[in-house]
């Protein structure tokens, strides 16, 4: 797998993750926050070891650790993304929880004692701009009323931005394999949000019919398939970098609120949405390879 093709399985994976606001909000209906997260997780993890059995063998002593550890950040992302949405507006949920993107490279530079690059800080910026406007108000204000929900959904951002650097941390170890921890953390973070949900909640599977496609595609494509190809594209990108391509989630959000639930942005969140766009790609131009940017030219 080259760079290119880990960040275009990145950016497949974060269009399902667009999806998953729309789904959610559905599958809420019928259970629990830590129900559905707990079922989402069980089936993914049952569903991966159907398909995968083969595969999951001589399973080291360092994965499972970084697969437990993975998991009980994963529990933390969800608590914040899904209790955030219960008690914040929905522009605060997009905007907060996509600050992913810029606590990433400030908690790499604290543990790798390295500032981001030029362009990456440039990317940065720009992505952090096209949230604003794809989220806020028209007079960019956040409802601070709401402040529980707030810091519950910058709970869930400093978690991702952590579970990224752990995940690019564990791959770099050679008895650990990412298929392997894709599919534990899977277990782990299942395990972890059944017990919640039985101390909570009464946990259950969906009572009807109309509840179970959203949470098949929530367990299989939105965790399964999204967590196990994240560890094996982490492989081949840096954590920051992924944590721009996951900024696009707000991006696909608005698309599919527009033609599921007919939700039309104003201009200013499409202002939004194409400053993203744009962020990719400057982050994946080499603009090195162009004259005009070659430092020999410009001396």
């Amino acid at each position: 797998m080259t760079k290119l093709k880990a960040d275009l399985a990145l950016l497949m994976v974060t269009f399902g993750w667009g999806i998953s606001y729309y789904l959610t909000d559905l599958s809420l209906e019928d259970m629990g926050p830590f129900t559905l997260n707990s079922n989402r997780f069980i089936i993914a993890f049952a569903v991966a070891i159907i398909l995968a059995f083969p595969k999951l063998k001589n399973i080291s002593k360092r994965t499972f650790k970084f697969s437990l550890l993975l998991g009980v950040v994963l529990v933390l992302v969800y608590l914040g993304a899904t209790f955030g949405t219960l008690y914040t507006t929905l522009s605060n949920v997009g905007f907060l929880c996509g600050l992913t993107v810029i606590f990433t490279p400030i908690l790499s530079s604290i543990i790798y004692k390295k500032l981001p690059g030029k362009k990456q800080t440039f990317v940065i910026l720009v992505s952090f701009v096209g949230i604003a406007l794809l989220t806020l108000k028209d007079d960019f204000s956040i409802n601070y009323d709401n402040l529980l929900g707030d810091l519950l959904c910058i709970m869930c951002a400093v978690a991702y931005a952590a579970h990224l650097l752990i995940t690019e941390k564990a791959v770099t170890f050679e008895d650990v394999n990412p298929f392997h921890l894709g599919v534990l953390q899977l277990g782990t973070t299942g395990l972890f949000t059944l017990i919640l949900a039985f101390i909570f909640e009464t946990p259950h599977l969906p009572t009807q019919p109309k509840y179970w496609g959203p949470v098949l595609f929530l367990s299989i494509f939105c965790t399964g398939v999204a967590f196990i190809v994240q560890c094996l594209a982490q492989q081949y990108t840096e954590a920051s970098h992924v944590g721009v391509i996951f900024s696009m989630e707000t991006v696909f959000a608005g698309i599919v609120a527009f033609a599921l639930a007919k939700d039309v942005l104003s201009f200013q969140s499409y202002v939004g949405a194409a400053l993203m766009v744009a962020s990719i790609f400057i982050m994946e131009i080499d603009f090195s390879k162009f004259k005009i940017f070659n430092k020999n030219n410009l001396s």
